[in-house]
């Protein structure tokens, strides 16, 4: 499979042994100009793309959405679909996830052939990568709206061999998942032994809502952190400031 500029530049930023900082945006949870600033303090902080996306979308301005994001920032702005109807053309890319710690065959590969031809007629860069969810304490919107129980927190094995099959399967990258609102965070003893069997990048999202988690991820072997609803609490940019400058401390 041909290698895309956006994946090219992940794989290049984790060959030099540094580590990035994604942040989540979901159309629900922000106007179109709520997220145009939101994303334009991201970059002058130093996120290093944007994600775009969310388990239900109950917005109608989705593409609209993207197309400013994408007016406002250089950095990659990347499609996180909920389902096949989540598409842009106004995307750098997509993360082409397939849920595989879960049995649901719609996650698996249902809504990746709905959208597959929409991927080729818009142009958007498709980065296959395995969606992993963790327990995390609290049942998150993607568990329900999937129908998928999460993978147990306390069997890193169980985790790391689904890690390393979707390796085999010839994805990209793996994310772990806890959820947006997450009780808990993907553990670390689980990111260790994910990392320590697949060479792709580790993306690790869910619950990370101060420096000290992000850190403790990054120290797990963490290669990407996502953050998303932190920015809605009231010291949100403050705290997106100081886990982006930890990011790039610790590289």
């Amino acid at each position: 499979m041909k290698i895309g500029s956006v994946l090219s530049e992940i794989l290049a930023v984790k060959q030099k042994g540094k580590r990035s900082h994604w942040v989540l945006l979901d159309p629900d949870d922000f106007t179109i100009e709520q997220a145009a600033a939101a994303a334009r303090s991201s970059q002058e902080n130093g996120v290093s793309a944007l994600l775009v996306g969310g388990s239900l979308l109950q917005t109608n301005h989705f593409d609209e959405f993207v197309k400013s994001l994408r007016a406002t920032v250089t950095i990659p702005v990347i499609l996180f679909p909920g389902d096949a109807a989540q598409l842009s053309r106004h995307a750098n890319a997509l993360l082409y996830l397939s849920l595989i710690s879960g049995r649901n065959p719609v996650n698996l590969i249902g809504e990746h052939v709905k959208a597959a031809p929409i991927i080729r007629q818009y142009g958007i860069e498709p980065i296959a990568t395995g969606y992993m969810l963790v327990e995390s304490g609290t049942v998150t919107s993607v568990e329900f709206m999937s129908d998928t129980r999460p993978l147990p927190r306390a069997k890193p094995g169980i985790a790391a061999a689904h890690a390393l099959a979707a390796q085999y399967l010839g994805m990209h990258m793996v994310y772990l998942e806890a959820g947006s609102g997450a009780a808990l965070t993907v553990p670390s003893e689980l990111i260790r032994a994910v990392r320590s069997c697949v060479d792709i990048p580790v993306i690790v999202g869910g619950g990370i809502r101060d420096k000290a988690a992000a850190i403790e991820k990054l120290e797990a072997g963490a290669d990407i952190i996502v953050t998303g609803n932190l920015l809605q609490k009231e010291n949100g940019l403050e705290v997106m400031k100081e886990i982006a400058e930890s990011v790039r401390k610790y590289s």
